[in-house]
């Protein structure tokens, strides 16, 4: 029997993984998943989902959803991706990670079906998580795409309610160059007769959204007709339903962009009453308050450390980063020193473009394969008129960062996923 490690070696060893190598490990279709979940057993059928896509906020969205029925009493299982620290994060049950046993019990038992299929890592982790959840007796499972919607692993289940939180230009090698074919590949979760909530939509969606809702007899909602939503204070969030009701809401989630994603997970709230037994508004506002303790959410504005501040946020693409320059703009401090790391394959004009010339760059390297050099990216940034320094790795970067910063300054990590965990993964083992 392998340990927990070496199961996971030999995972990521034997299996493509996207988050690791990127487009090679790509694999586009269902027939995959279809067959190694038949293999399996079917696990994820007699489940109840809410189903997640979109380009950003899809992640705070399930994490709220899923702290919201955590909060009316039920056994949520929750599937999200990628990890920051630990493999476990991609799977838990209120809060509770997949336990090492079962990751390594899942894998001895189906290694000759990954050996004779060749699944993706993501269609593995997609079948594990359906097991898992299925043998746990789930009331419900809130269940985020990966990168897409119609080809997505995740996309051979019949939800609750589809939930697309909004588009923007991201994966295009894989989903298109324009907005509308990007919203057209994540509007393939939408299923006949299944409600689906469209958290944020523009000229170029909308009639996308609604061509397909059309098409598979779907009711549509718009979350802006549902709500509206402001920052109000650091983790005070003003919301005004559609009847005129104004309600004061509180969340550690700080960040500026959460406007969006709290008016989309309220629109959803308003949907799921209809279906879910008992679930309430105090459900609603205390599924904000304890997301973090709920689901162990990390990485969306969070806060490392005071004077100076440091803070990371995983947004990685040109729609994500328009967002977090809302939030740092609003963010009381003196001089902005940006510690910034990004992959190989985004088109980074769009991000370089928007950034402040007036901040402090360090540009650094992750541990991914699929990490840009630091002086590479430094090179590059230049020409958008943005100097700095080059620095690895990102523990180096970001302890140069804080030595030259004076109290009153701000810190962000960012750029993509990795650098963000990276850091954590530091944190975690200093702490221990």
């Amino acid at each position: 029997m392998k340990t927990y490690e070496q199961t996971l070696a030999y995972l990521f060893a034997q299996l493509p993984m996207y988050q690791r190598v990127g487009a090679a490990a790509y694999k586009e279709g269902l027939d995959g998943i279809v067959e190694l979940c038949r293999r399996i057993g079917n696990p994820q059928e007699n489940l109840k989902y809410i189903h997640v896509a979109g380009t950003n906020g899809k992640g705070s969205t399930s994490h709220m959803l899923a702290s919201m029925l955590q909060e009316a009493g039920y056994k949520t299982g929750l599937y999200t991706s990628p990890h920051l620290v630990d493999f476990r994060e991609r799977i838990k049950i209120n809060a509770e990670m997949v336990s090492k046993d079962f990751v390594v019990e899942f894998t001895a038992k189906h290694a000759a079906i990954f050996e004779e299929l060749k699944p993706s890592f993501f269609e593995m982790t997609v079948a594990m998580c359906f097991e898992w959840f299925q043998l746990q007796k789930v009331d419900y499972v809130v269940l985020e795409t990966g990168m897409g919607g119609r080809l997505d692993s995740t996309n051979i289940i019949t939800p609750l309610l589809s939930v697309i939180t909004n588009i923007g230009m991201d994966h295009m090698k894989f989903l298109g160059d324009t907005e509308e074919k990007i919203a057209w590949e994540k509007a393939g979760i939408i299923k006949p007769g299944i409600p689906v909530l469209v958290g944020e939509s523009n000229a170029q969606t909308r009639p996308v959204f609604k061509q397909k809702a059309a098409e598979n007899q779907a009711p549509i909602y718009l979350a802006e007709e549902a709500a509206y939503c402001e920052k109000a204070e650091e983790d005070c969030f003003n919301l005004k339903t559609s009847k005129g009701q104004w309600m004061r809401l509180y969340t550690p989630l700080t960040g500026e962009y959460q406007t969006k994603n709290i008016r989309c997970v309220f629109a959803a709230y308003e949907l799921l009453q209809m279906q879910i037994p008992g679930l309430n508004e105090a459900h609603f506002r205390l599924g904000l308050i304890n997301v973090l303790s709920n689901t162990g959410l990390r990485g969306r504005w969070e806060k490392l450390q005071s004077e100076p501040d440091l803070i990371c946020d995983i947004g990685h693409n040109a729609h994500g980063f328009n967002e977090i320059l809302k939030s740092i703009k609003k963010y009381p401090h003196e001089d902005l020193y940006m510690v910034l790391g990004f992959v190989n394959d985004k088109d980074l004009g769009p991000v370089l473009s928007q950034l402040p010339k007036t901040a402090c760059y360090i540009f650094t390297r992750s541990s991914s394969e699929r990490s840009i050099p630091a002086a590479e990216l430094a090179a590059e940034a230049k020409q958008y008129g943005l100097n700095g320094q080059a620095i690895e790795p990102v523990s180096e970067a970001v302890k140069y960062a804080l030595n030259q910063a004076k109290a009153a300054d701000l810190v962000y990590l960012g750029g993509s996923t990795f650098v963000v965990a990276d850091y954590l993964s530091r944190l975690e083992t200093e702490n221990k």
